[in-house]
């Protein structure tokens, strides 16, 4: 097996810079995307990448390996630079991003991109593939592990709720979901458009063993994934605490870079930030 893992901290967090160089390069190359919510994602997805999860990049659909779903599918780019940085496909490629005929597409897809577990985009509808896919797990009797990403302002969907309850009621302790708590969607702060809070005590209430974290403290991050990868009885749900655009100053923090590609100024700012 010919896969990248980072056993220290720092190469965590190099690795994580590079991750959002590239994030930063792809959207503005291609003139549209989500840097916010993708640089939020960012030190979770690294530490899923580079340390935690049993992965095959020369094998992308080995059977045993664990599975990562991106619930909040519009931050693909964070998922496309992981891959490339792993050797899934080719750096080169992350220039094409959402070019209709290649494979780097708005949104993940499984049939098109070399190790993309699962299709998501429509908000909500990710979670319950990966509670579906470790259901699946537990009856084939197989000991992968699934991940998933959720999004705060996605988990105002209903159908993010059906999935927890019946992740619990099936005791899928082979799937560990992490919330990027950024606190900030679309438009402006969940808690003004639709607050889930307190999203910790609800996901208790609904049955998971709930681990809370800085989601930019890779040693919490790596020590929170070790953790929940042990643990039997119950789903597991990591609150994350993240900032918006995290790692850009002019990004953290605000709706405003939700969805918008950063100029050829921003963007030589941020890859000065991020040097």
């Amino acid at each position: 097996m010919n896969r990248k893992r980072l056993e220290s901290i720092q190469d965590l967090e190099n690795q994580a810079k590079a991750i959002r160089r590239d994030i930063m390069m792809m959207i503005h190359q291609a003139g549209s995307g989500h840097p916010g919510g993708s640089l939020s994602a960012t030190d979770i997805v690294t530490a899923l990448y580079f340390n935690v999860m049993n992965i095959d990049p020369e094998n992308p659909r080995w059977e045993d390996r664990d599975r990562f779903v991106l619930s909040k599918g519009h931050a693909a780019p964070v998922l496309y630079a992981a891959l490339a940085e792993s050797g899934y496909f080719q750096k080169e490629d992350l220039k094409h991003l959402r070019e209709i005929d290649q494979h780097l597409q708005g949104h993940p897809d499984m049939k098109g991109t070399p190790g993309v577990d699962m299709t998501t985009g429509s908000l909500g509808q990710g979670i319950s593939a990966a509670v579906g896919i470790a259901l699946a797990g537990k009856l084939d009797q197989k000991e992968y592990i699934v991940y998933a990403v959720i999004g705060d302002g996605e988990s105002q969907e209903g159908q993010v709720w059906e999935a927890v309850m019946a992740a619990a009621h099936f005791k899928l302790d082979n799937l560990v979901t992490i919330l990027d708590h950024n606190r900030i969607q679309l438009v402006g702060p969940c808690c003004e458009i639709m607050s889930v809070e307190p999203a910790a005590e609800k996901f208790k209430a609904f049955g998971w063993h709930v681990i809370e974290i800085d989601g930019h403290n890779m040693e919490e991050i790596v020590k929170a994934l070790t953790e929940a990868k042990a643990y039997k009885g119950k789903p597991v749900m990591i609150v994350a605490k993240t900032v918006k655009g995290k790692g850009v100053s002019f990004m953290e923090n605000t709706a405003a870079w939700h969805g918008n590609a950063p100029g050829d100024e921003d963007l030589q700012r941020a890859l000065a930030e991020l040097a």
